[in-house]
């Protein structure tokens, strides 16, 4: 797999941070597993937030702050073991835990347009969904008013930025319009994760954004 777009340096901290909303750390996860390069950039984040943590000079708690801690862990749901699935190669073993290894077998719904969707239904803020693209099809011109990160898990799409393939990213910001349209005979499959709504520039988008929910 030849990876051609990364993630931005300042969205690579975030993520080592933990400052990311879940959905946005998810598809970063799942690009990880796909790319040494963004891995090991990872990694060196980590090693020096660790150095800078060593370097803070310890405080003494107050006094009872133990047991307030220990109280708070007591209303902690536990989570439901992990499944274990056969892993197919073209879903990241993270997104694996979410939504199966087979996106084909998905409850797809339907946009109109060539466009299916699948929402993760994360809740908080921003969201995170799969779009499933038919061939020649493009999604309506559109900015955004915060971030935008997409990971392509089958096919291909081009926009103003360039071509993007399988185990790609888009990094995106308010800054940038644009739209993406499947470049080849095949279906795109993506993961999309946001911040808060893009801002479609046609009609026709602004008709359909209450219902793709982006």
């Amino acid at each position: 797999m030849k990876i051609s777009h990364h993630f931005d340096d300042a969205t690579l901290i975030a993520y080592s941070s933990g400052t990311l909303n879940k959905g946005m750390a998810l598809l970063v996860e799942s690009h990880l597993e796909m790319c040494e390069n963004c891995m090991e950039q990872v990694q060196t984040s980590n090693r020096i937030g660790g150095d800078l943590l060593r370097q803070i000079q310890p405080v003494a708690m107050k006094s009872g702050s133990l047991d307030q801690v220990l109280s708070m862990l007591d209303d902690v749901e536990p989570e439901a073991p992990v499944v274990s699935r056969s892993h197919n190669a073209e879903v990241p073993a993270s997104l694996v835990e979410y939504i199966g290894d087979d996106l084909d077998a998905l409850d797809w719904k339907t946009m109109g347009m060539g466009v299916q969707q699948y929402d993760l239904k994360f809740g908080g803020a921003g969201a995170a969904r799969l779009l499933r693209i038919q061939p020649g099809v493009s999604v309506p011109h559109h900015t955004h008013t915060g971030n935008e990160l997409t990971l392509i898990l089958r096919g291909s799409y081009s926009d103003e930025i360039g071509r993007f393939q399988v185990g790609d990213v888009a990094d995106l910001d308010d800054q940038l319009e644009h739209q993406p349209i499947v470049d080849t005979e095949h279906e795109c499959i993506c993961l999309i994760a946001t911040d808060s709504p893009l801002k479609f520039s046609g009609l026709m988008g602004k008709l359909v954004q209450p219902f793709i929910g982006l």
